[in-house]
């Protein structure tokens, strides 16, 4: 048993594009400060299971709870929107500079400037992307930009991040760079759940979940 807080759970969710079954999940739990990778062939449901769960998709039907209270999908859209990030394969960034790029979802929520400033340096390093700084972040190579996007959620301090294919068509050192980066999201706090059909043990998961067809398999 699991003794972590639960965050999400869903429970006989439906989803259903252009008259196409998509998923058929049975259920899903959601603990804090746990690695989980979903692994599948493209087109097993897996973007669009990540999709619902930060809230930009809302399923046919199916039940959700959050911090095990039960909620209906369109009353938690605040609840998704403040502690769930999501991540695409590829990223989009701002044409301004790598750290007003970070710095961005901060400045929302926090209005003091200097405090701003802090925290975009720490996670500049953090990432090692400091000597970066001031460079426009769509010149970045692929691998740059994805470290970008993991800094910029990260600094958000998100109960739950969602990467969809997060290395995909990185080169070795780009995907070692991001495997240290996620491992260390999920080591602070976070929980993390990755959507990839490559080698999963490179993540180092707590669990490893297969989908198959929309549905999950043993």
């Amino acid at each position: 048993m699991n003794e972590s807080r639960q965050l999400i759970a869903i429970r006989q969710v439906v989803k259903t594009i252009s008259r196409r079954p998509v998923l058929n999940i049975s259920e899903l739990v959601i603990y804090q400060d746990e690695c989980v990778v979903i692994r599948g062939k493209n087109g097993s449901g897996k973007s669009t299971l990540l999709k619902i769960l930060a809230g930009l998709v809302w399923p046919d039907r199916g039940q959700l709870s959050i911090s095990e209270k039960q909620i209906s999908w369109r009353k938690a859209y605040r609840d998704f929107r403040k502690n769930v990030v999501y991540l695409h394969q590829s990223p989009y960034l701002f044409d301004r500079s790598v750290e007003d790029n970070i710095a961005y979802g901060l400045k929302i929520r926090v209005r003091d400037r200097f405090e701003v400033r802090r925290q975009v340096a720490q996670a500049l390093d953090w990432a090692g992307l400091s000597h970066l700084a001031k460079r426009n972040a769509r010149d970045l190579s692929g691998g740059e930009k994805q470290r970008v996007a993991l800094t910029r959620a990260r600094i958000l301090k998100p109960r739950l991040l969602l990467l969809d294919e997060p290395t995909a068509a990185m080169d070795r050192t780009s995907k070692d760079q991001t495997f240290s980066l996620i491992h260390d999201l999920a080591s602070s706090g976070s929980a993390v759940y990755i959507a990839t059909h490559e080698d999963a043990d490179a993540y180092h998961p707590k669990r490893i979940l297969e989908l198959s067809d929309g549905q999950f398999v043993d």
